[in-house]
């Protein structure tokens, strides 16, 4: 269903972070004690391996005070070290999310206990500490010492383990392509450059640097592809996570990245036979080998054994076990002469590469110099992406998060018989097509005929964002085979604890939303539909290979049965963006199920949707685009895609501080206004304007209250909650409240955040007025600010929707009109009706809406069942649903989700009966 014809139916104070960190540890809280909050691992899987974890928790209004020192109590009842530390305020002052951060062994099974309560000391506790001098950055935590220049190329100058320097100048690198001359295309190398470094937390038990900067030419004057790196570090802990993020600000008709990526220099002190390199496969498949394999025509025996011919003899079957395990072999000195010319004879590798082309295909390949072949080595399906290259006495392995769903990328360790080896982690590999980020035609094919709002200038790349996610595990010697394995592993599906459903539930956690239920005939039917919904997009993402540098994490839009494939190639029906909310259908998925497989689903959403589909610099900043063949490529630029109400799931649960970044990067965006009018196109302003600029209640008025709504529970600052208040001061004392016209679209002031009518006795609603994020905001605020006009004003929306103008006009005398529920917006709008008034005449009209558009389709397996489709029709054999329409998906499940919440108490046992549809046609200047 296109956006556009998708009816709309449906003063605290602020507390500076670094003061409010707490390190905590406790013995176990007694049973039943009040704020007491059990956590548990995603997925119910412990950590394969000791490692250090960060999550957030939300906490009851007024439940606990703000400066509440936190103690965490393991599955035995022992404490557990803990770090805490603010994420937001509820608005009494009181602590809304915590910050949290521990270190957990392996095999830690939960559950865990988090507390309010006073700290006890623990013997040995790890920690970690972070000492500044004017040109540097020190960390050490236990295990690990790494030093972090103030400028300079080296994002890390030096990791040493057990007094030795494992891996140095870790920097960013890029290959440019440059087409300014498209007979002679010039390969440009760049290295990063730090403008400033930042120390965000100091520990003792989490530190976090922030280095910003961009990329250099090493042979000219040229900067570009500004970059923000985050190191994380864990007390007692050797590995590094590093958050790596790239602004593209060129010139896409000519700056094509060949290669894009990280690299480390790491010292190879020992023989040749001695230094290794690995890469992880598939599962828990690793390739791994020795520069110099001991093993040929004949077999070298131990230092001392005597000679015996052929490839076996005394020892030598355990001494090459022992060489391909990693262990330390015997230099060349301590062999024989015939086992020395062995050594002097055997062939040594130099180089090696892992190439993951496609998502469903690696190879490796080997050389053991510049001027002979690459060999042949290996290959595979989809590589979990891993390296390691080091010697006995230390190495390094760099690890690349959804590495094969973000290709192409590859791997690399190079001159690996020098001094010090090269690795690479390409985040771009150099071994692909160039990226190419221009538009995919260069003429706009319409609204009226593609669904395609194209403008002159306005389908670049030039702001976009895209944020890798890699873990450094420095070790001091070569590790087990079996380590290496669990390091990939935690790679692909890093720990995180979590609460509990119920719990997220209680808190009302993001707003208004249900916990499953399946008691009823009608109950078990919205269920199935929408685990349905999860399972479809779950098999889409996989069968139509929705992965890639720029993809990974988005869906397509609309389907095309005919061709039995999505729209990809059609205007505004291909990429999805954020759309109808498809973020938040996802994480509403995952509050109210818990389930791994749909947090990661979301997870991948909000990166791909918070980095690609929004502007991070440039014209656009702070703006998003709407759905496109090319994610950036529509012309309509808006605040309720990039808004903060689609990445505060991420952020809470997670504490990632780039996901914060991105939201406070949105809070004054309505201050784009002034140059860049939403409805410029749509509804054109033909008269002089009297005030600053416009705006329409929903979606752009609604996706910046959010915005504000999250600064001011971030750091409590009042202004954005008076910024909030001063526009529903604005929308009470209209003439029609919410629904002032024309299509709710109003003047603007940005300084002050006042609305104004645009003319005298204007009315009428918007189709997208709550369909884009609003709704939910709406509900939040509503929980938060108690404002009597507002909440009059946004109740008599849900009330009347559907309501004539004269209708709303005695409603603003009597507010009484429509108590039959005759004019109610269906779904969720009707469903907030009654959660207010309990008058049960709204109910049968939110029920109309939980099976869709024209409630339940009545079809075996449900509206999500699929048919499969093989033979010349397709291209592989598939399972489609051939009516599917993300927004509609996202639309119902949310309206469901919903439901079920402000309804829980009235719903009717049995399903209805089916709906007729509801009326066609486009909404007035709606470009979805």
């Amino acid at each position: 269903m296109r956006r556009r014809t998708f009816l709309s139916t449906t003063a605290a104070t602020s507390l500076g972070l670094a003061a409010a960190q707490r390190v905590t540890s406790a013995q176990s809280a007694p049973a039943g004690q009040p704020g007491q909050v059990s956590l548990n691992w995603l997925g119910g899987t412990p950590p394969p391996a000791e490692t250090g974890v960060s999550w957030g928790v939300p906490w009851p209004r007024g439940s606990v005070r703000k400066d509440q020192t936190l103690t965490l109590n393991g599955a035995d009842g022992k404490a557990l070290p803990l770090q805490s530390w603010p994420l937001a305020y509820w608005p009494d002052g009181s602590l809304k999310w915590s910050g949290l951060a521990t270190v957990a062994g392996a095999g830690a099974a939960g559950p865990f206990r988090l507390a309010p309560g006073t700290p006890a000391i623990i013997a040995g506790s790890p920690s970690v500490t972070v000492r500044q001098s004017a040109g540097a950055i020190d960390i050490d935590t236990g295990k690990l010492q790494c030093r972090i220049p103030r400028q300079g190329a080296a994002l890390i100058d030096t990791m040493t383990m057990e007094g030795r320097v494992v891996a140095r100048r870790g920097r960013l690198v890029c290959t440019l392509e440059d087409h300014s001359d498209p007979d002679a295309v010039r390969l440009d190398h760049f290295s990063s450059s730090i403008r400033k470094v930042t120390v965000e937390q100091t520990g003792p038990l989490r530190a976090v640097i922030k280095i910003e900067g961009a990329h250099k030419a090493e042979k000219a004057s040229r900067e570009w592809l500004p970059f923000t790196v985050r190191l994380y570090f864990y007390g007692g802990q050797a590995a590094v996570r590093m958050v790596h993020t790239i602004v593209f600000d060129g010139d896409q008709e000519k700056d094509f990245i060949r290669g894009l990526g990280v690299a480390f220099a790491v010292p190879m002190r020992e023989q040749i036979h001695n230094r290794h390199v690995r890469f992880s496969a598939e599962g828990e498949g690793l390739w791994s080998e020795p520069l110099q394999p001991v093993t040929g025509a004949r077999g070298l025996q131990a230092p001392g054994a005597a000679a015996a011919p052929g490839p076996g003899g005394p020892g030598a079957g355990e001494l090459y076990a022992s060489q391909l395990a990693g262990k330390r072999f015997p230099n060349k000195e301590q062999f024989s002469q015939q086992g020395q010319f062995l050594l002097n004879n055997w062939a040594v590798w130099d180089s090696y590469k892992l190439f993951q082309s496609t998502a469903d295909g690696f190879q490796i390949q080997k050389r053991t110099n510049p001027q002979s072949c690459w060999l042949f080595a290996g290959a595979g399906k989809r590589a979990s992406g891993l390296v390691f290259a080091g010697d006995v006495s230390g190495g390094l392995a760099v690890a690349v998060k959804n590495f094969w769903q973000s290709h192409p990328a590859s791997l690399e360790v190079l001159n690996a018989t020098q001094e010090a080896a090269d690795l690479r982690a390409w985040l771009w590999s150099p071994d692909a097509q160039a990226m190419d980020v221009r538009h995919y035609d260069t003429r706009n094919h319409t609204l009226e005929a593609s669904y395609e709002d194209v403008q002159p200038g306005f389908s670049t790349a030039n702001g976009i964002a895209r944020t890798s996610e890699l873990t450094l595990y420095p070790s001091a010697s070569v590790p087990a085979k079996e380590d290496t394995a669990k390091q990939a592993r935690m790679n692909v599906e890093p720990p995180l604890p979590v609460c509990a459903p119920e719990h997220y539930h209680s808190v009302s956690a993001f707003g208004v939303w249900s916990l499953p239920d399946r008691s009823t005939a009608l109950k078990r039917a919205v269920e199935d539909q929408l685990d349905g919904a999860v399972e479809l997009y779950k098999k889409e993402i996989e069968q139509r290979r929705w992965y890639g540098f720029w993809d990974f994490g988005d869906v397509m839009h609309a389907y095309d049965p005919a061709r039995h494939t999505w729209r990809y190639d059609i205007g505004g029906y291909a990429w999805d963006n954020t759309e109808l909310g498809t973020d938040m259908w996802l994480w509403y998925s995952f509050l109210r199920s818990g389930r791994a497989d749909i947090f990661r689903m979301a997870e991948a959403m909000t990166r791909h949707t918070s980095e690609v589909d929004t502007y991070h610099s440039g014209r656009f900043a702070g703006l998003g685009s709407r759905h496109n063949v090319r994610h950036w490529g529509c012309g309509a630029k808006e605040a309720r895609i990039s808004q903060a109400a689609f990445r505060r799931f991420h952020y809470y649960l997670t504490t990632d501080e780039r996901t914060g970044d991105i939201m406070r990067e949105v809070v004054d965006v309505d201050s784009t206004y002034l140059q860049l009018d939403p409805m410029r196109l749509a509804s054109p302003q033909t008269t002089p304007l009297k005030y600053p600029c416009r705006i329409r209640g929903g979606p752009d008025w609604l996706a910046c209250a959010g915005n504000w709504m999250t600064e001011w529970e971030r750091t409590g600052e009042p202004k954005y909650r008076d910024k909030i208040v001063a526009g529903m001061d604005s929308i009470a004392n209209m003439p029609y409240g919410f629904m002032t016209g024309p299509n709710t679209l109003y003047g603007y002031d940005p300084k002050t955040g006042k609305l104004y009518p645009l003319v005298d006795d204007g009315f009428g609603t918007y189709n997208l007025q709550v369909i884009q994020g609003g709704a939910e905001v709406a509900f939040e605020l509503n929980q938060l600010i108690d404002h009597a006009g507002w909440q009059k004003a946004f109740l008599q929306y849900c009330r009347l929707t559907g309501a004539p103008k004269t209708v709303v006009a005695a409603d603003m005398k009597t507010g009484a009109e429509g108590a039959d529920g005759s004019y109610a917006g269906a779904g969720r709008m009707a469903a907030y009706a009654y959660s207010k008034t309990r008058n049960a005449a709204f109910i049968a009209r939110a029920v109309s809406q939980l099976g869709g558009g024209g409630g339940f389709r009545r079809l075996p397996g449900g509206p999500y069942a699929t048919q499969h489709v093989e033979g010349p029709d397709v291209m592989n054999p598939i399972d489609e649903a051939p009516g599917v329409s993300t927004n509609t998906t996202a639309q119902s499940s949310l309206t469901a989700i919903q439901v079920l919440e402000l309804c829980k108490d009235q719903l009717p046992a049995q399903l209805p009966p089916p709906a007729p549809a509801g009326p066609g046609g486009r909404g007035r200047g709606g470009r979805g």
